[in-house]
């Protein structure tokens, strides 16, 4: 399976009054990995936004096990944990220096129509980013 993992320098405007980033900031480095990930695969979300197709996630889930502080080097691992023509759930993991796992979570995505946020299949719409995609979860290159 493949997956990137994405350097992430933990800036001080995304911590608290302790030095620890603020739990909502994890959300942007998913979409940070996320992003790298889908580059990884040649595929960007510019192209999709070009054809009025927006990507919103549905669901998000977020396992914090350790802190991240301000000065200490992490990175975003991103993966497809689950896809099933319509639904896409990425995998993440924190990862502090030394590959400790900080936070660990997934955000389940769609693809909609800009205006009227109607889903599509992404098998029909983009038969390339499905083919690429079923090749990730079956474990395939």
């Amino acid at each position: 399976m493949h997956r990137t993992k994405t350097p992430i320098e933990v800036r001080y405007q995304e911590t608290d009054q302790m030095g620890v980033v603020y739990h909502a900031n994890y959300l942007v480095w998913f979409e940070i990995g996320r992003t790298k990930y889908i580059e990884s695969l040649g595929f960007t979300y510019t192209d999709m936004e070009k054809n009025n197709i927006v990507s919103p996630v549905t669901d998000a889930q977020i396992n914090f096990k350790k802190p991240v502080h301000y000065g200490e080097k992490a990175a975003v691992e991103t993966w497809i944990e689950q896809y099933d023509g319509i639904r896409t759930v990425y995998g993440y993991h924190i990862l502090k220096e030394g590959a400790e796992v900080a936070v660990s979570g997934t955000t389940t995505h769609v693809i909609v129509h800009k205006d009227s946020f109607r889903p599509l299949s992404l098998r029909k719409v983009y038969p390339e980013w499905h083919q690429t995609y079923l090749r990730q979860v079956n474990g395939e290159s």
